[in-house]
C-alpha cells in the first residue's frame, strides 16, 4: 500500500504549509462518486525545471538593511530544501531595472567597444546574495538574466526609461554586452543558464524599458544576438523570447519561431501574468511550437504591500496551476523580498512580495503568497513530469506530477466560500477528502 500524506494551508485556520499526517485510503470506489479527482499516471506531459524568484538590487539591498540573522532566515526560508521552499531558479537584471536604486549601466557613455565593462556594482549586494542562496540550496541556482533597457545613448529616445528603441547601429555592440555580462558572472562564480532578449518589449514604461516589434525581435535574434552568442562560445546559454504577458504571446512567439533561422537560436518563450489569465494562450504556443519550451519569468502583486491579504496567495496558486496545466516548465516570482514600503523602486512602482522585510523593526513578514508557492516548490521537484488528472469538481483547481523518486504530488486549490468534498483516486486506491474554503493542499503519494 502506498503512503498518502497531506500538507495544508488554509485562510481560516493556523495551517501554513502544515503537514496533516497520513491519510486513510481504501481500495475501489469511495464515497464522493461524481466528485472525483482521478490521477492518470500513464498520461505524461512536460518536465519541470523548478521554482524560484528574482535577485533584484531592491531585494539584495533590502536584505543588507536588516540584521544578518534575519537575512539568513530569509535565504533559508526560500532556498533550503528542507526548512524552506526549495527554490532552485533565479532571475537577475542586466544592469538596472525599476527595482534598482537608480538607472545605471556597466559601461561609460559612448563606449561602443565595451572596454569599460564592469559589474563591480553587482558585487556589492546582488552577487553575494546569489552565492549565499546557492550555498543554502546546496547547488548552483539556475539563473535567467534579462535586460530592461540598453544604455540611453544606444536608444532612439536617449533615455533608459520611457520605451524608445535600440538604434540599428548599436545592435552588434548590444549583442556583445549580453556576452560580457554572462562571462563576468561566470568569472564571479555564477553560471548563467539563459537570457531573455528584452524584458516586456511591448510596454513603454516610466522605468527602464525598450520596445521591439515581433519582427524586430526576430531580426535581432537571427542576425545579431544568436550568432554573437555562438561566436563568443556561449551557445550553451539558452535564449528566451517575449518575456511579457500572455495576452499576445501567440502572435509574438509566432513572429520569431516561424522563422527557422531565428528559431534555431531560441530555447523557448518566457511570459508574465499581468493583464490577463489566458492560460490557454500558453498551451497554444506549445501546440504551435512543440519542440520549444515555456517558462513563466515574472509575476507579482502590484500596488504596494498587501500584508495579511489572502487573495494574493490565491492569485499565485491559480496562475501556477493554470500555466502548469498548459505546458509551462517552471515558475519565477518577481522580487524575492521587498521592504515595508513595497520598494525600493527608483520610479515609485511599488509592489508586494511573498516576504516583506520591515527594515525599521528588523522583522520578517510572510504573505499568503509565500505559502501558496511552497505547495508547489517544496513537493514538485526539478525533473518532475506532469501527469494526467481527470476532475469532476469544477470548483477545485488541481495539477499532478510524478517526481524522479516515483512519488506523486497533487496540488488542489479551493478558492470558493464553501468546503469542497471530493475523492482523490490513484490506481486502485482512493481517499475521501474535504478541502476547507480558501485553502490549498498538496497530496504526496509515496509508493
Amino acid at each position: 500500500m502506498a503512503k498518502w500524506l497531506k500538507v495544508l494551508t488554509s485562510r481560516d485556520s493556523a495551517d501554513r504549509l502544515q503537514p496533516q499526517g497520513e491519510l486513510t485510503t481504501q481500495s475501489g470506489a469511495v464515497a464522493g462518486a461524481g466528485r472525483k479527482l482521478k490521477v492518470l499516471p500513464k498520461q505524461t506531459f512536460q518536465t519541470v525545471m523548478g521554482f524560484g524568484g528574482a535577485f533584484t538590487e531592491a531585494t539584495a539591498y533590502t536584505l543588507s538593511r536588516i540584521s544578518p540573522e534575519k537575512r539568513d532566515e530569509v535565504i533559508r526560508r526560500y532556498f533550503d530544501p528542507q526548512e524552506g521552499l526549495g527554490y532552485t531558479l533565479g532571475r537577475v537584471h542586466i544592469h538596472s531595472c525599476d527595482f534598482a536604486l537608480e538607472n545605471y549601466t556597466y559601461i561609460e557613455d559612448g563606449d561602443v567597444e565595451l572596454k569599460t565593462f564592469d559589474i563591480s556594482r553587482d558585487h556589492k549586494w546582488v552577487i553575494p546574495l546569489i552565492h549565499d542562496a546557492a550555498k543554502t540550496a546546496g547547488k548552483d541556482i539556475t539563473m535567467l538574466a534579462s535586460p530592461w533597457s540598453p544604455p540611453a545613448w544606444m536608444k532612439t529616445n536617449g533615455d533608459m526609461n520611457h520605451g524608445g528603441q535600440l538604434k540599428p547601429e548599436y545592435r552588434e555592440a548590444w549583442s556583445q554586452y549580453y556576452t560580457k555580462f554572462i562571462k563576468s558572472y561566470r568569472e564571479a562564480g555564477i553560471p548563467i543558464w539563459g537570457i531573455s532578449v528584452q524584458n516586456e518589449p511591448a510596454a513603454v514604461q516610466t522605468w527602464d524599458s525598450c520596445i521591439y516589434s515581433g519582427e524586430e525581435e526576430r531580426d535581432f535574434v537571427r542576425d545579431h544576438l544568436g550568432p554573437t552568442m555562438h561566436q563568443e562560445g556561449l551557445a550553451d546559454v539558452n535564449i528566451l523570447i517575449w518575456d511579457h504577458n500572455r495576452d499576445i504571446m501567440i502572435e509574438r512567439a509566432s513572429a520569431v519561431l516561424s522563422d527557422p533561422e531565428a528559431a534555431k537560436y531560441v530555447w523557448g518563450t518566457g511570459f508574465h501574468w499581468y493583464v490577463c489569465e489566458a492560460f490557454e494562450n500558453v498551451g497554444k504556443v506549445h501546440e504551435l511550437f512543440p519542440d520549444k519550451h515555456l517558462l513563466f519569468t515574472e509575476g507579482c502583486q502590484e500596488g504596494g504591500v498587501k500584508l495579511g491579504e489572502w487573495f494574493t496567495g490565491e492569485r499565485y496558486g491559480r496562475n501556477i496551476i493554470g500555466d502548469l496545466n498548459n505546458w509551462n516548465e517552471g515558475f519565477l516570482d518577481w522580487n524575492l523580498v521587498l521592504d515595508e514600503t513595497g520598494g525600493p523602486n527608483h520610479v515609485g512602482n511599488l509592489c508586494d512580495a511573498p516576504i516583506i522585510a520591515d527594515t525599521k523593526a528588523d522583522t520578517i513578514l510572510y504573505n499568503s503568497s509565500y505559502y501558496y508557492i511552497g505547495h508547489f516548490s517544496k513537493y514538485i521537484q526539478p525533473g518532475a513530469v506532469r501527469i494526467g488528472l481527470d476532475t469532476e469538481v469544477p470548483s477545485l483547481l488541481a495539477t499532478a506530477f510524478r517526481n524522479l523518486d516515483g512519488s506523486v504530488a497533487v496540488v488542489v486549490q479551493n478558492e470558493s466560500e464553501e468546503a469542497q468534498p471530493f475523492a482523490l483516486e490513484l490506481g486502485e486506491e482512493a481517499a475521501s477528502e474535504t478541502l476547507p474554503a480558501h485553502s490549498i493542499a498538496t497530496y504526496i503519494i509515496q509508493a
